[in-house]
């Protein structure tokens, strides 16, 4: 049983990622979430320095700040594993939606469901009937991404080109998803 697993790594001294890579497919680690705040700013910026190619700028973080319900940190064993970083824009529209800013998880914590529950948490938080449409910037060719948020529900609405700077390729799709009609 995975309760048995567990308790044999717990006698056997070995790195974090080689009790994972032994866990049964499917395994959803235990994670406990907490909100952004100024306590593990820097522990959120270390994350997403780790996991992504771009680095976000200090006030997209701070942004984020201000919307609790959207952005959350996720911890295993009380280790930040994970983060989703979103907020509310406006659109030249003038229809507001969600944006996420960053959605990271750390290599070894993948495909435990981990990122999975992130998005969950920042859609149970979009209680504004305004809030139509969540979207998220994935940079061409980022296969992974772009399965995990079409798994989600998520549709390719356009290509950005020459959305990233420093980076090849430099373009982005714009990926969204319908909150409501």
């Amino acid at each position: 049983s995975v309760e048995d697993q567990l308790h044999i790594h717990q006698l056997v001294p070995c790195r974090p990622d080689q009790i994972l890579l032994s866990m049964p497919a499917g395994y959803e680690l235990p994670i406990m979430f907490d909100e952004l705040r100024e306590k593990n700013v820097e522990a959120l910026k270390m994350l997403n320095s780790v996991v992504l190619p771009v680095r976000t700028p200090d006030q997209v973080i701070k942004d984020c700040m201000k919307y609790p319900n959207l952005t959350h940190m996720a911890y295993h064993n009380d280790v930040l594993v994970g983060a989703v970083a979103a907020r509310c824009e406006m659109q030249s529209s003038g229809i507001p939606r969600v944006y996420i800013a960053t959605l990271a998880v750390l290599a070894p914590y993948r495909g435990y469901g981990i990122g999975r529950r992130l998005l969950a948490q920042c859609l149970a938080g979009v209680t504004d009937e305004t809030l139509k449409e969540l979207v998220v910037h994935v940079q061409e060719g980022n296969d992974d991404a772009i399965r995990f948020y079409k798994a989600a529900g998520f549709e390719v609405k356009e290509i950005v080109q020459d959305y990233y700077k420093n980076l090849t390729p430099c373009n982005a799709l714009l990926l969204h998803k319908r909150l409501r009609e």
